[in-house]
This record gives structure tokens, C-alpha cells and sequence, in this order.
């Protein structure tokens, strides 16, 4: 429903988003989106901003936002304030999607309900993303991801098992959150398209995770099993662990197959497994882990890094070293596919992003700009969109609602 020239070199391009949202799990669906060609107009509050401005500021500016909020158009806007109703009303009808992830009954607080918003608009598609989606005894309840990743059960088998549960080291509940509400927005914007009619894309962080639990819940009512944390295992695969190298680095290998193990244990010359036919078979060297386990790491903390690779990419064994930031950083495969994207950023310099993904062929994602600074855009769009002169934008920035 944007009113710009569409670009056919970008999917999305000619679709426009509103978002609402603060923090991760809205915003980050509102980036997907942004990266394949849709105009997103962010909302925020004026004065403050989204919190993630500050999220990650080591010193000299926060060096996430230029990422989470590339390619979108910043507009500050008091949604609470009666005075810009009207305005973010106009906003909405001129839109395709709306992502908000507040705790449930906010926007209606407002008056901004969905009943509201589709009612300005039929064809809106509304997303809303929270820790325990917009319905159930608990859907009122604050959650963040950390709780949606507890809830839905990835925390219960992330760790060692003679340890208590751990979290991934990102944001991983948010994140896995806003993918899902993206597959859902499009879903729901398709359907859209081709009948005329809007709809409310409901994401609880809890059930995004959940999504992603596999037969856990069937195991356990069919079975009696629980799965528990196993470390770096992989649970009835031998070998598929981390070993470490004389060089204090770690490498996963993954001999998934027999073939696999076979190829494995020639290229490491363990004799003592090469000659022990009885673990020729996955079944039997499922009883057999730890003992395998130990040989293969005694050999591997006999070898440097570098050498090991060498000695996996040659037998073509599944292999990945343990990277850190650092690692990823200076990958030449990372390089070569431009993973990577470096943006130049004021006060900054280059700040390194992740490139948009999935790849598409013929329209590609890509980073137009990075994330703006706060309301940088909220003369141009209130005019160009919602048609407000200088006189009406000059009273709104004077009450304080934008």
C-alpha cells in the first residue's frame, strides 16, 4: 500500500510496516523484513528512543542498532498521547503490517486495539509478539526471552548435565520469536494479498521455542523419557562431540555414519580402534562413547589446530572449529560468501553486521542504511504519509507528543 515507485529488485519492495515494538523480538522481525525490500517505519518514543540505542554501547555508541534497525525510517511518536491518535491512525491505513511485541492489553490501553486498526484498515496484517501470546491465564504476565527459552523447554537441555541449565549467550528466545513472526507475517500478508482481508499474527515466545522441541513431548507420554542436558554430545552418535587440540582450541566432529568413523579413524591412526571390529556399527559404539570419546581425544591433543583440520578435510570428515567472534571475523568462507557486511557508522567507524539471509537469487536482501538517529524521520513521513504541514508538526513537537 506504499505510495513510493516499487523496486522489483527487492521481494518486499512497494509493502510497507509499521513498527511498534521495542527491544528484540518485534524489532528484529521488523529487520527481516526491512532487509527484503519493505519499507519499515519505526515508532518511538520521543526523547528516549527504542532501549536497544543503549544496548550494546562499549564507550562509543551502541553497536547493535546499526543493525537491528537498518533500513528503517525512525518516527518518535507518544502512542499514549490522545493528541497523535489520529495521526498514528492515518499512519496505519497507509500500511501493510503492523509488528508490536507489548505486553498484551497495551495497545488497547490506547485505543489502538486490533479491532481499531482493522477497522481503519481491513487489509492490515498485525503481529504481535509477547512472552505468552495474547490469550491464556498467564498472557498478561511480563516475559521476556530468557523466559519463553525456560518455558518452552530449550533451557531444560542446554548445559551439562551435572550442572544447572544455561542460556546461549545471545538473545536466542527473542530471536527465534521474531523469525517465526516473520514466516507468520508473510503467511498472513499473502493471504492478504490475494482476499483483501487482515488478520492478527499472535507469537508467544514461549510457543516459538517450543516449536523447535521436536518429538520431546511425544517421548515423554509415549515413552516415559525425558530428554536431559548431555554437553556437547549428540545422544546415541559416536563420535559426534568437541575435542580440544595442544594449542587450547576445540573442534566438533561429527562421524555421524559408519562410513564416517571408519574414514575418521584411519585418518587418526588409532589402532586400537581401527582393529576393534566389534564397534564397526553405530548400535555398538553407542554403549561405547566414552571410551571412544577418550581415544579420539587423546589423539586430537596430540595435534595443533591447523592440523586437525587438515587431517578432517582430507579423510572428508564433518568438521567444524569452534569459532568465536574473532574466528568469524577473519573466516575466508565467511569472506568469500560476504557474510559479513561492514557499514560505516558515525562515531564508529566500520561496524561489522551479519549480511541478509536467506539468500535469494534473483531479488537479493540487502542494508540500504544503517539504523537511523532517534526521529531522524519523523518531519518527512508525517508529511509525505499522513499529509500534516509544518504549523501541525511544530504544535505536536510543542505538546510533546512527538
Amino acid at each position: 500500500m506504499s505510495s513510493q515507485p516499487v523496486d522489483t529488485s527487492q521481494p518486499l519492495s512497494g509493502v510497507r510496516v509499521v513498527e511498534i515494538g521495542t527491544f528484540i523480538a518485534g524489532p528484529f522481525a521488523g529487520q527481516q523484513l526491512g532487509d527484503l525490500g519493505a519499507e519499515v517505519i519505526k515508532i518511538e518514543q520521543p526523547g528516549a528512543g527504542d532501549p536497544m540505542r543503549r544496548w550494546r554501547d562499549f564507550g562509543n555508541g551502541d553497536l547493535w542498532w546499526p543493525s537491528i534497525a537498518r533500513n528503517k525510517q525512525s518516527v518518535t511518536m507518544k502512542l499514549s498521547d490522545p493528541e497523535v491518535r489520529d495521526v498514528f491512525l492515518s499512519l496505519v491505513r497507509s500500511a501493510d503490517i503492523l509488528i508490536e511485541n507489548f505486553r498484551p492489553g497495551t495497545i488497547e490501553k490506547w485505543g489502538l486495539g486490533p479491532d481499531i486498526l482493522l477497522a481503519e484498515n481491513p487489509r492490515l496484517v498485525i503481529t504481535r509478539v509477547s512472552g505468552f501470546g495474547q490469550s491464556g491465564p498467564r498472557a498478561t504476565e511480563p516475559g521476556f526471552g530468557s523466559v519463553g527459552e525456560a518455558m518452552g523447554g530449550i533451557r531444560h537441555l542446554t548445559g551439562w548435565p551435572d550442572r544447572v541449565s544455561t542460556r546461549a549467550g545471545i538473545s536466542l528466545g527473542d530471536e527465534i520469536a521474531s523469525l517465526f513472526a516473520t514466516i507468520g507475517t508473510l503467511g498472513a500478508l499473502r493471504h492478504a494479498e490475494r482476499t483483501g482481508q487482515g488478520q492478527v499474527v499472535d507469537v508467544a515466545i514461549y510457543e516459538a521455542v517450543f516449536a523447535l522441541m521436536e518429538s520431546t513431548v511425544a517421548e515423554y507420554e509415549l515413552a516415559g523419557h525425558i530428554r536431559g542436558r548431555t554437553g556437547p554430545l549428540l545422544p546415541g552418535v559416536v563420535p559426534s562431540n568437541v575435542y580440544a587440540t595442544n594449542d587450547q582450541q576445540e573442534v566438533l566432529i561429527a562421524a555421524n555414519s559408519d562410513a564416517i568413523y571408519h574414514r575418521l579413524i584411519q585418518a587418526l591412526g588409532i589402532d586400537e580402534l581401527i582393529e576393534d571390529h566389534t564397534l564397526a556399527r553405530h548400535e555398538a559404539r553407542a554403549d561405547h562413547a566414552d571410551h571412544i570419546d577418550k581415544l579420539i581425544g587423546a589423539r586430537t591433543g596430540q595435534m595443533s589446530t591447523d592440523e586437525l583440520l587438515k587431517l578432517l578435510v582430507d579423510a572428508d570428515v564433518p568438521h567444524g572449529k569452534i569459532y568465536t567472534a574473532a574466528d568469524i571475523a577473519t573466516d575466508e568462507h565467511y569472506a568469500a560468501r560476504n557474510a559479513i557486511i561492514r557499514r560505516d557508522v558515525d562515531g564508529l567507524g566500520a561496524v561489522a553486521m551479519p549480511a541478509p539471509t536467506p539468500r535469494l537469487s534473483a531479488t537479493p536482501g540487502r542494508i540500504g542504511h544503517v539504523g537511523p538517529p532517534l526521529g531522524a524521520h519523523t518531519d518527512e513521513v508525517l508529511s509525505r504519509i499522513c499529509g500534516l504541514d509544518a504549523s501541525a508538526l511544530d504544535q505536536l513537537r510543542a505538546s510533546g507528543a512527538i
